[in-house]
């Protein structure tokens, strides 16, 4: 195993071990945060079957103060997601055996998102997310862990709007966006700067499109 998938292991092991120990596993975990957002509309630039949104406008709506706007002239914040949607999420090698075959991969959601006002004024700067879990492979159950797979993006995508929602919850309208911060770490988290781990001082993992 190379020194690269060695550290990249550790880092996803230690992570999810916290996870463990918190009593968030494998399972899907629901909407934790209550967060109050400063703002009365929201409009969601997003596609209107997109995942993502959906699950984002569920949240929004939940908090009971905010609501969601159908137009962005309607609104008084524009969450806009300007990551290309085809490189939101890469499946790469985390671990291989001793025969030199994938024995683990790692599945990555990364996301860069903003809020602006209905004017263009950006409330929150262009913010980076990145996520990711890993997932065991065995060429003997193919299905189940393609199962697996999609129930651990969703519930990369449910840590993601809560991230987001967070985020949100902070902004003061009227006052100058801070600068771009990347994601905090949580369990099972991996936080990094940039999609390719530069300056985040873990090693990027190759990516298997």
């Amino acid at each position: 195993m190379t020194t690269t998938l060695k550290t990249l292991r550790n880092v996803v092991l230690a992570s999810a071990l916290a996870a463990a120990a918190s009593g968030c596993g494998f399972h899907l975990r629901g909407s934790s945060g209550n967060y109050t957002l400063p703002f009365n509309a929201l409009y969601v630039a997003m596609p209107e079957s997109s995942p993502l949104a959906i699950d984002l406008k569920r949240n929004i709506r939940a908090n009971g103060h905010t609501a969601v706007a159908a137009r962005a002239a309607d609104a008084d914040g524009v969450i806009e997601v300007i990551t290309d949607p085809e490189k939101t999420r890469s499946k790469s090698i985390l671990s291989l055996n001793s025969n030199g075959r994938v024995r683990e991969y790692l599945l990555t959601y990364n996301i860069v998102f903003r809020v602006a006002d209905k004017a263009g004024n950006e409330l929150l700067a262009p913010t980076q997310i990145t996520l990711g879990r890993p997932i065991e492979f065995k060429e003997d159950q193919l299905l189940a862990k393609e199962q697996e797979e999609a129930l651990l993006y969703k519930d990369m995508q449910t840590d993601l709007v809560q991230q987001m929602m967070r985020r949100m919850a902070a902004i003061k309208p009227g006052t100058p966006a801070p600068a771009p911060t990347p994601s905090g770490v949580l369990p099972g988290v991996l936080g990094t700067p940039d999609a390719t781990g530069s300056g985040s001082g873990m090693p990027a993992a190759p990516v298997i499109r």
